[in-house]
């Protein structure tokens, strides 16, 4: 198949496109789009699937009304994903769902997919994934050797509008305590600066890197003697989770049943559920550099299963199953 993914944004063209690709499919990707791209790539790439995902400024209100208008009018299946379920379901989804009315839905969220379908758009659960050759094994770098690292974004601003949002407590039992016992950790995203509301306290400049190029995130995971990754659902796991285990890292995360239905802990990762927990854990791995190795080999088999090209293979036969390709 000829495959166009309507995007820009680094976090997504580096994932399942390349899943795609794997499979030998032929796949192009939008770029910034236009109103007059968008119809041009239609006519002359001639695609057999349009995919678009997440949420970023290819997601412009204005933008959507184009991918109604334009890839509706050549009877193209247009696929979306939606992986700001649930959070964002009721803010973003919904609207750019009802708006743009794509054919077929795959959710990051399981109880989301009898919503779509009440809506009379077919869809199906589908999780993130990684790409092997984008969360790659490699020496560690220089200038990302630390001992406990994060690589996220603080979204403060978000977390302040949910109050009650999972992220929270998996912050404050992960990264908190180390925070406030003066525990060097480094992170490398954004909006980390204003957390002091969440941690309890002010994280110290020199420990704040900045945003970090996604295809360099590998690097800090390769790197890093522990990697600390929140989760920002009890049912769900972030990304990061399997981008973490397929670089090869050592990742302590929040103790959730996700987690222990996809991976087991001890083994495949370490887990949490405590402030008292995540000090005792990250003082015996820091001392256990061999326990680290053993568990960081078998994440990154664990892993396997979650590529995007098993992704793409999934999406495939969902798509065939409902008829829509």
């Amino acid at each position: 198949m000829k495959v166009l993914f309507l995007e820009n944004h680094p976090m997504w063209i580096h994932g399942l496109p390349n899943g795609f690709r794997d499979l030998g499919h032929k796949v192009k990707i939008s770029g910034t789009l236009t109103k007059n791209k968008l119809p041009h790539l239609l006519k002359t790439f001639k695609p057999d699937l349009v995919i678009s995902m997440g949420w970023t400024p290819e997601h412009a209100e204005y933008k959507q009304y184009w991918m109604r208008r334009y890839v509706a009018s050549t009877k193209i299946p247009h696929v979306y994903w939606a992986t700001e379920d649930p959070t964002h379901h009721e803010s973003f989804t919904l609207p750019y769902v009802r708006t743009v009315k794509p054919d077929f839905v795959f959710t990051i969220c399981r109880s989301m997919v009898r919503n779509y379908k009440k809506m009379g758009i077919q869809a199906a659960h589908m999780d993130f994934g990684y790409h092997p050759k984008v969360h790659k094994e490699c020496k560690a770098v220089k200038g990302f050797k630390r001992d406990i690292a994060v690589v996220a974004n603080g979204y403060s601003r978000i977390l302040k509008i949910y109050p009650k949002h999972f992220g929270i407590k998996s912050i404050r039992h992960l990264i908190r305590p180390l925070i406030q016992d003066g525990k060097r950790v480094d992170f490398w995203g954004k909006q980390w600066e204003s957390m002091k509301p969440i941690l309890g306290s002010r994280i110290p400049r020199k420990w704040i890197h900045g945003y970090l190029p996604y295809p360099d995130a590998h690097k800090v995971y390769n790197s890093a003697k522990i990697v600390i990754g929140p989760q920002n659902q009890l049912t769900q796991v972030t990304q990061r989770t399997y981008e973490i285990l397929g670089s090869g890292g050592f990742l302590v995360t929040s103790d959730t049943p996700e987690i222990r239905r996809l991976f087991k802990p001890g083994r495949d990762l370490v887990v949490s559920n405590s402030a008292k927990q995540t000090r005792d854990l990250v003082a015996y791995y820091l001392k256990h550099p061999e326990e680290r190795e053993r568990i960081r080999k078998q994440g990154k088999l664990a892993v396997r299963k979650h590529s995007y090209s098993r992704r793409a293979q999934y999406m495939i036969r969902q798509l065939r199953k409902y008829k829509i390709i």
